[in-house]
Order: C-alpha cells, then structure tokens, then sequence
C-alpha cells in the first residue's frame, strides 16, 4: 500500500512537470525572460527527478539474493540523495548562474503576457501535484507537525515529492513577481534576481532533502514507539530474565532488520528456547509487519556485559 501511495504520486508529478516544462522553455525562448528559463529549468529537472525516484522504487522491489541477502530496499534512499544532488547542481546552479547573466547583462523581457498565463497555468498543474502528495503525506502523518513528520518517515519518495512540489510553487511566485515588477518598473534587472531567487529556493530544498535521505542511507533505526513495544512483548514472556540489546535498522520504508540479545532462564532446555524464539517471532512480525527480519541471540546478560567490557564499548 505505501509503494503505491508512493507511484501515485510520483506518476502525478511527473505528468505535470513534464507537461508544464515544454510550455516554460517554449515562453522563455519567445520571451527572453531569464526566470521564465530559470522555471523551465526546474521543471526539466522534477522530471528527471520523479523518473530517477520510480526507477529507485523498482530497484529497490527486487527481491534478496546471494549477492544481497538484506534485498535492495534501501536503494530508494540512494537514488533519493542523488534527487537532492541534481537539484543542487543543476537546478540551482544553473539558475543562479542564469540570473547572475541576466542582472550584469539586462534586457528586457518581451510579451509579458505570455509568461503571466504560462505561470498561472503552471501554478495549477503544480498545485493539483502538491496536493495529491500532500494528501499522500497526511495518512502517515499522524499528528505530528509537518517538519516532525518528515523527519521521522522513512519513505522518501513522498516527501521528496511534496518538497519539490512547494519548492516549485514558491519559484513560480518569484517568477511571476519578477516580470512582473521588471515589466513594470522597466528594470529588467528584476527577472535576473528572481532567477537568482528561484536557485536559492532550490539549493535550500536540497541541502535539506540531501541530509535527511543520507540519515536513512547510511542507516536509521525504527521509530521509538515500535522499539518500546518490542520490548514490552519480550518483556511479557515469562521464560525471559532480560533484554541484554534490542538493535533496529529500517533497509526500506516498510523493511525493518530486528537483533536482539535476550537472556532466557537457565531453567528452560533447548526445545522451550526454540518454542520461544519461534513464538516471539511470530507475535513480533504480527504486530509490527514492517519488521520482516528477526535474529534472536540466547545470551546470559553476565556475558553479555562482559563482552561489551571487553570490546570497550
């Protein structure tokens, strides 16, 4: 279910920006408008973004093999940090750079119009984008705030999606003021800052994309509710004295690696310990269905301490 929550938003983002991007270069190369090109630039670059986050989820679907036998599910967040990359250094970059052209170099922008109904075209597709993945988001938000809720979500493609999407609103209500205030004022100055605008909107929606798709690349553990309730299923078995450590790592959105080091008592034989491995897995994997890997460590908690003694740790 979250995969194709996921798709439908990515599919509903990358016909909209595939759509308004030819429209944007078509203004900009009649009109000269260099935040228009900027908004044209942006556009090409979502595109290219959503097609790298599909083919990120269908890389990240194939099942575990010899070579990879934790599955590829964390490849979602590698082609998310490379999004964040290519909104940085194309995205931003390239409109900086154009801004910076058009401000040392003026002119002014001809036909006006066209890139006032350009711009409230695009300003439609994009919100009808930014509220499909907006909806998207609100079923896993739960009630926490937005900010909250992103940095704990463990599925980047939706609120890669919904960043990009705000991010592209907020660039095309900076192009539109742009001309707008150049055509009025005649400084055609204006549309090179608000392309320079546009590239600050961008590099800012990276940084922050790039920094919270590598918290999940290089390995988040589960949310503190699902440890906590982990603990008090281990906890309610009477064979066990204690949990010596509990260690998560998400591999994928709805992929949770589960090691635990418990101590059982000394009382239980070898077949009572089987039943109880075997029971705690499957109560585990019942109420937490996103943990689908268990590894259950028999260890008396004196060793166990010992050896974290001597490991230094």
């Amino acid at each position: 279910m979250a995969v194709h929550g996921s798709k439908k938003v990515i599919f509903a983002a990358l016909a909209g920006n595939s759509l308004i991007a030819i429209t944007k270069f078509a203004a900009a190369a009649y009109t000269g408008s260099s935040a228009m090109l900027s908004e044209a630039i942006h556009s090409l670059v979502d595109t290219g973004n959503q097609g790298l986050l599909l083919y990120g989820l269908k890389r990240a679907a194939r099942p575990a093999d010899r070579a990879h036998s934790f599955g590829y599910g964390m490849e979602l967040y590698f082609w998310t940090f490379v999004v964040a990359i290519l909104i940085f250094a194309v995205g931003a970059g390239v409109s900086m750079y154009e801004g910076v052209i058009k401000v040392l170099n003026p002119h002014p922008v001809s036909s006006p119009h066209i890139n006032y109904i350009v711009l409230g075209v695009s300003m439609i597709f994009e919100a009808g984008a930014w509220w499909i993945a907006y909806k998207e988001f609100q079923t896993r938000r739960g009630g926490l705030s937005l900010l909250a809720a992103v940095r704990r979500s463990k599925d980047p493609a939706v609120f890669t999606v919904l960043f990009e999407d705000s991010a592209a609103m907020l660039g095309l209500i900076a192009a539109f003021a742009g001309i707008a205030l150049a055509d009025a004022l005649e400084i055609p100055e204006l549309d090179g800052a608000a392309s320079i605008v546009i590239g600050l909107i961008l590099a800012f929606t990276a940084a922050f994309l790039a920094y919270e798709s590598k918290a999940l690349l290089i390995g988040e553990s589960a949310q503190p509710e699902v440890i906590t309730g982990v603990r008090e299923i281990i906890g309610a078995h009477p064979g066990i004295l204690a949990v010596n450590e509990l260690l998560t790592m998400h591999l994928g959105p709805e992929d949770i690696l589960l090691n635990l080091s418990v101590d059982f008592d000394g009382a239980l034989d070898s077949d009572a310990v089987e039943a109880a491995v075997s029971g705690l897995e499957r109560r585990i994997k019942e109420t937490y269905p996103e943990i689908t890997r268990i590894f259950i460590e028999a260890q008396a908690i004196a060793a166990h301490l010992s050896r974290r003694g001597n490991s230094g740790e």
